[in-house]
């Protein structure tokens, strides 16, 4: 398979299947905290809970960032594009807890979101524009303490827009 169509979540041979879930818009807003403008993730699908997902950011001209971020050359900042990211593993890493609570009572996994720690060998191969379909991906690798290292990457149709490795928090109380 060529590096254009590789994709993180190519699970190893071993691994036992777990159903795929999808979560709309308005599900992401119940899985998260955050709101407009900072909601950068319309889609979730084939969230594996805790393991991986993929997941869309619909770049649109209104977006708020692209008023002051080359006003004359509208490009999505690698920020914006980090951060849309990190909320898909937020949505995958609230799945997992979602899958628990319906054992355990628990109504607000929101409050479970971690943060950010760090961003590592992120690279960025191809400038986002308006209009471009952002698809995202993650998976969830080892935990270090208090602390999960994920992979993730976004593409504009088969083109890479960017990839590394994320480290976040593994959820905050509050």
């Amino acid at each position: 398979m060529s590096s254009a169509t590789t994709t993180l979540l190519e699970a190893p041979a071993a691994a036992p299947a777990r159903k795929a879930l999808s979560y709309s818009s308005d599900d992401i807003k119940r899985m998260l905290p955050h709101r407009w403008p900072m909601l950068m993730i319309d889609r979730a699908y084939d969230v594996v809970p805790g393991v991986s997902g993929r997941g869309v950011k619909s770049v649109s001209v209104n977006e708020p960032f692209f008023a002051g971020h080359y006003p004359d050359h509208s490009i999505m900042p690698g920020v914006m594009i980090v951060e849309s990211m990190a909320q898909l593993v937020a949505v995958v890493y609230v799945a997992e807890i979602l899958e628990g609570a319906a054992a355990t009572g628990a109504d607000d996994a929101s409050r479970s979101v971690g943060y950010l720690g760090s961003i590592s060998n992120m690279k960025f191969s191809r400038l986002v524009v308006p209009g471009d379909q952002l698809t995202l991906e993650a998976r969830l690798g080892q935990r270090l303490g208090g602390l999960r290292q994920v992979k993730v990457r976004a593409t504009v149709g088969s083109e890479l827009a960017a990839a590394g490795t994320l480290v976040v928090t593994t959820g905050r109380k509050g």
